[in-house]
């Protein structure tokens, strides 16, 4: 097969994958759909930031994260703390019920592959996972630059 070739079908492919991620935003509940969803995992992950790291963590301008975090202190489930070494700076904290909206979520997600997966075997999910994460991998950071 030619290199070109090869190579745009896996760019079709790639779009493709819209059309997953809009099936599993549908499993998320409606109070938290993506932005608010990738704050909590992203304080989750990464613990305790400031906003600007956050942003910089979901690749957005500062006035998008600011909206999201903002849908998640209303929720009670992100709180915004002083910081010790700039007290003009916040803090993010995920509280107990975002950790519980967290495993809520997680559940939704997993529920959604196991409905969507439920033929493939143990070792395709197994191939997908692996190759996803290389495929994340050789893109590096995606933040750091646009071409």
């Amino acid at each position: 097969m030619e290199t070109r070739s090869r190579y745009e079908d896996l760019a079709r492919s790639v779009s493709a994958i819209g059309a997953v991620k809009r099936g599993l935003a549908r499993a998320l509940p409606l109070e938290c759909q993506g932005g608010p969803a990738a704050v909590l995992a992203l304080v989750k992950h990464h613990g305790d930031m400031r906003m600007s790291r956050l942003a910089e963590h979901m690749a957005v301008d500062l006035s998008v994260c600011s909206r999201h975090v903002a849908h998640t202190v209303e929720h009670g489930w992100i709180e915004r703390l002083p910081d010790p070494d700039d007290k003009r700076s916040r803090i993010l904290r995920l509280t107990e019920s975002g950790h519980a909206m967290l495993g809520e979520l997680d559940r939704r997600v997993t529920e959604a592959f196991s409905r969507h997966l439920a033929e493939w075997s143990d070792d395709d999910v197994e191939l997908l996972t692996h190759l996803l994460a290389r495929l994340r991998d050789s893109f590096g950071d995606c933040r750091a630059h646009h071409a």
